[in-house]
């Protein structure tokens, strides 16, 4: 996902993500969750929804969820992926220092994917940096 590019400068052949349908998104080339280093993925906050069009036959979403270390250990959240509307895994409740959930999403026959995050309490969960690291779709 962190060389996804956006639908407003797309062409529509590859997967991209839809601007007007998503939240604040940070494409990033390192990260860390609970001290352990990832090369790349997307950062958002505690409470967002980021939707992508895929555009072409894929099979499949890995990644790997977590709280961002930049949150300093505060943060609780909740990661969900959705396919055409339909959630299709869900991760319960993440802490910061809290180690990666692996993400592992069938996606034969969908046409858009929506990656959520949900806050579990107030003011923190909600600003707390949560990754979709190693985030990457399998497409023809």
């Amino acid at each position: 996902m962190s060389d996804l590019g956006y639908d407003v400068t797309g062409d529509g052949t590859r997967p991209e993500i839809q601007l007007g349908e998503s939240s604040w998104v940070w494409q990033r080339y390192g990260m860390s969750i609970d001290g352990k280093q990832y090369a790349r993925g997307v950062t958002v906050h505690g409470d967002s929804s980021v939707t992508i069009a895929l555009n072409r036959q894929c099979t499949a979403y890995d990644a790997l969820a977590g709280v961002d270390d930049m949150t300093l250990g505060l943060g609780k959240v909740s990661f969900s992926v959705y396919a055409d509307g339909v959630r299709l895994w869900h991760s319960g409740t993440v802490r910061g220092n809290d180690p990666a959930v692996p993400v592992h999403v069938n996606l034969t026959g969908r046409r858009t994917v929506r990656l959520v995050v949900q806050p579990h309490g107030g003011l923190l969960d909600r600003a707390a940096l949560a990754d979709w690291a190693e985030s990457r779709f399998t497409c023809r």
